[in-house]
């Protein structure tokens, strides 16, 4: 974990957060702070006075002094409502799958406290101040992935940090499993007494839907770019033809990702046009930006939506302490994050059969332009006995087509729950969680791909180092980065190690491709 540059302080409560917010905050690359304007604190203290004057006189709210979901006609006595939270987080810690990871569990609880910072959720500062704590020393709930239908919201994981706030159930904290209560007293912190409404504010709501979309939405993001260099690099293996990403070509097409693509693989080619050793190359090379550019033109309107689910108040009831109205509604339903988790998912996964069918390209001497069959760089006499990048293709295409299987659209899977009151759910979870596992696929992909090119470029120069083309500096420093990394395959090798560490590597954003101008 990297620890956090405390210059790059993000301070909730006084404007919007955006994706690269949540995520720079998650992987420890900056801090994150309450607003300390006094106007901020008071509109939080508002909420909670205005919700308890209205229990004092006897006010009925629901979840506040009713039952949950179904229950809602049943009266709570008052002498049980301060109880009534703690069943809430209690009953819904049934959980199961997976736990997520340090990472994101921490962009769920960013994601929360910046909903219940929009001051409509009716809590006391003493929360907000819990759950800043938590982030600020790591501290982190185990939440389980599995048990969320996305509404009323993802309830069952998030009773898990309510739990934690409590001091209930463990926690990870400084890598190791501990008792939640220990390690609030460890850093002075009292256990959380919850208010009427906070196990309801905290618990209905979309935060892991959220948390899992920004990291999916930035993963999309570097992929497309990656996709794009990869490209440029097939084309140079393959001796293909640098006019088909002609801008004037493009500008007969106005979509904006479709152009940017091109454009940058365009830029990626040498101006040599008679090495080309086709008039057209096939489609998964000519059409690439076609491919890659839906994706980018999409993550326009899913940072949108990301961000208005980010920074909303998207719990129930809705306390509106200026006019002083209970507002009960459905805005813990997560039918943004899940539609557009299911659309990127589908435009995740067309990359991951783009980077198949420019694999299985390079790998076919009928299709490779006289490049050795599998990429195999044996001599002549070992050629017999090498296989070079056959086993990778196989791979490749297998996680094409588990992607590809993933793409049916979780929304579409609502079920009715909890007695029929739950009657029309989002999925927004599942959805997230398998966009997660299309990108952890089409990054496998991706990074089998990468050897190959780094692989069928050095061919392509060894074969013909007088025609070989003089390269770009941005895509031959990508090549001799991999080049020192990777050896070059010249007899047949293991290469599960160099795969899992070229994931990682393009997991981590460890190139910087295209920097925006």
């Amino acid at each position: 974990m990297k620890k956090p540059d405390l210059s790059e302080e993000l301070v909730v409560g006084d404007a919007r957060l955006r994706i690269e917010d949540v995520v720079r905050v998650a992987t420890g690359e900056a801090s994150l702070v309450l607003s300390d304007r006094p106007e901020f604190r008071e509109t939080i203290a508002r909420g909670a006075e205005y919700l308890a004057r209205l229990l004092a006189d006897d006010g009925v709210v629901y979840g506040v002094n009713t039952g949950y979901g179904d229950s809602c006609t049943v009266r709570v006595p008052s002498g049980l409502v301060a109880e009534l939270p703690l069943h809430l987080l209690r009953y819904h810690g049934c959980g199961l799958g997976e736990y997520l990871d340090g990472d994101s569990t921490l962009a769920v609880l960013v994601c929360r406290l910046n909903s219940l910072a929009q001051g409509y959720s009716g809590v006391r500062w003493v929360l907000l101040e819990q759950l800043e704590a938590l982030i600020r020393n790591r501290v982190l709930p185990f939440i389980p992935s599995e048990g969320s239908v996305g509404a009323s919201g993802d309830l069952t994981p998030l009773s898990y940090v309510a739990a934690a706030l409590v001091g209930e159930r463990d926690v990870s904290f400084k890598g190791k499993t501990r008792k939640a209560a220990d390690v609030l007293n460890e850093l002075g912190r009292a256990p959380l007494t919850l208010a009427p409404k906070e196990g309801l504010a905290l618990m209905n709501g979309t935060a892991v839907m959220t948390a899992l979309a920004c990291f999916a939405w930035t993963r999309a993001e570097y992929l497309t770019r990656l996709c794009s260099r990869l490209t440029a690099l097939a084309v140079i293996a393959l001796s293909g033809n640098r006019g088909h990403f002609d801008p004037r070509l493009f500008a007969a097409k106005r979509h904006a990702g479709q152009n940017e693509s091109a454009a940058w693989i365009f830029d990626d080619l040498d101006s040599t046009e008679t090495r080309a050793a086709r008039l057209q190359d096939r489609y998964s090379i000519r059409c690439a930006p076609h491919i890659i550019g839906v994706v980018r033109d999409a993550l326009g309107w899913m940072r949108r939506d990301i961000e208005n689910e980010l920074n909303s108040a998207n719990d129930n009831p809705l306390i509106d302490a200026d006019e002083e109205v209970i507002l009960h509604g459905g805005h813990f339903y997560g039918g943004h994050i899940a539609f557009a988790m299911d659309a990127l998912k589908t435009g995740v996964a067309n990359l991951a059969d783009l980077i198949d069918r420019q694999l299985a390209l390079l790998v076919d001497a009928r299709y490779n332009n006289g490049l050795p069959a599998n990429l195999s760089g044996s001599s002549a006499e070992r050629a017999p006995i090498n296989h070079g990048f056959k086993a990778v293709q196989i791979a490749v295409s297998a996680w094409a087509a588990e992607a590809l299987k993933l793409t049916m659209p979780a929304s579409v899977f609502s079920r009715s729950t909890e007695c029929h009151n739950q009657d029309k759910v989002s999925m927004g979870t599942i959805a997230a969680r398998d966009a997660l596992r299309v990108l952890e696929l089409t990054e496998q992909a991706a990074a089998a791909l990468a050897l190959a090119c780094a692989q069928g470029v050095a061919l392509r120069r060894r074969l013909a180092p007088a025609d070989f083309p003089e390269m770009k500096a941005a895509p031959r420093d990508f090549v001799e980065d991999l080049s020192r990394r990777f050896d070059f395959v010249e007899e047949d090798r293991a290469m599960e190690g160099e795969l899992r560490e070229m994931t990682s590597m393009i997991r981590k954003h460890s190139w910087e491709l295209y920097p925006d101008e």
